[in-house]
């Protein structure tokens, strides 16, 4: 099992870069979040002069077991239909990709579909979708370990590239009851409360996918080597491995190691919606450091992402409705990142501008 060296910004810069960012030519803290921000770049970069250089995007596809079991309105075959989509250039991802100026990656880790007649797609197939975690465990531990390697890997091609700032999104029907079951067991929340309306499940597609949600965690709990049925605390019963391994499926655990082995490169990692949240989540319970590369970037329509959110003790830059995934939260969000930094390298002093500092 992979290990990671992840460590907490060094904060003894923390008085010089607020000293830049108070004597630039505006009122104090006048810049709000932009100002949080920067810091945050600052630190993590240690610099008084950030830098976004070479920005990428992971587009990770992934088909869920419990798919199976009706607790989506979207059919299985969406994954690989949008997957070919995207390479043509149609999907929402596309769009803000160009937009914004990011490498777009499309990165197949496990969709129950061949797609290797798209050249445009990297094969790093682990299998055609997990196994019906309503039954059995998701996935092997060789398929835990295999999917957070992928995520390295995709962020090393990345780093190589120049890239220090890496947005992340998915691609998987039914990938919202994992991340649920996540945000369940990791903040102990009551289950009802984790589960929303995903792609658009109606009422009655709310209470069905909340029975079945329910009917998995407590099956779990005799093959969770110390899980019980009422799943409180997970900590107390299990490791975060597996539950992770248990519930999640190959695109959300290289979202995983994408985000560990970015924070272990000191590199931003831009943290998407209700899903991607999940990950960020499940990352910080293996590695509590990795939140101090994360941005949060929107919170979303589902049911609970303001919760899960909130148990980050995470303020996202934006609330625009979203819920369509693939990232587009994240990359809708950098223009404030990349304001951020011109801020703090741009904008004026008092001193030079000659402008009188009144506090």
């Amino acid at each position: 099992m992979k290990t990671f060296k992840i460590e907490v910004p060094d904060r003894s810069m923390e008085q010089v870069i607020q000293a830049k960012i108070d004597n630039l030519n505006k009122p104090k803290g006048s810049l709000g979040v932009l100002e949080e921000l920067a810091m945050q770049i600052c630190l993590v970069q240690q610099t008084l002069q950030p830098a976004l250089t070479h920005p990428c995007h992971l587009l990770l596809g992934g088909d869920h077991g419990i798919e199976r079991e009706g607790v989506s309105v979207s059919p299985r075959e969406v994954t690989w239909q949008q997957m070919i989509n995207f390479t043509r250039g149609g999907g929402g991802v596309n769009m803000f990709c160009r937009q914004h100026g990011f490498d777009l990656s499309i990165v197949d880790v496990g969709v129950d579909y061949d797609l290797s007649p798209y050249p445009a797609i990297l094969n790093r197939k682990i299998a055609r979708g997990t196994k019906n975690f309503l039954y059995e465990s998701a996935m092997s531990e060789d398929e835990y370990n295999e999917s957070i390697r992928v995520g390295c890997e995709l962020v090393d091609a990345c780093k190589e590239k120049g890239c220090n700032i890496v947005s992340i999104g998915e691609m998987g029907i039914g990938n919202t009851s994992p991340s649920s079951i996540w945000m369940h067991l990791f903040c102990n929340i009551p289950l009802e409360e984790c589960i929303g309306a995903g792609s658009g499940l109606n009422n009655d597609g709310i209470r069905h996918k909340y029975e079945v949600l329910s009917r998995a965690v407590a099956r779990s709990s005799s093959a969770l080597s110390r899980a019980v049925a009422n799943s409180t605390l997970y900590t107390l019963h299990s490791t975060p491995d597996e539950v992770i391994a248990y519930f999640g499926g190959f695109e959300m655990v290289a979202a995983i190691g994408a985000m560990l082995r970015a924070a272990e490169l000191r590199m931003l990692v831009l943290v998407d919606g209700f899903i991607m949240t999940a990950c960020a989540l499940a990352a910080t319970r293996l590695y509590p450091a990795s939140q101090h590369y994360m941005i949060f970037c929107h919170c979303g329509d589902e049911s609970g992402h303001r919760r899960m959110l909130d148990a980050l003790h995470a303020r996202p830059l934006l609330n625009l409705g979203l819920r369509l995934g693939e990232g587009t939260g994240a990359l809708c969000a950098y223009p404030l990142i990349d304001s951020a930094v011109r801020m703090v390298n741009e904008m004026n002093n008092f001193d030079n501008a000659r402008i009188t500092k009144y506090f």
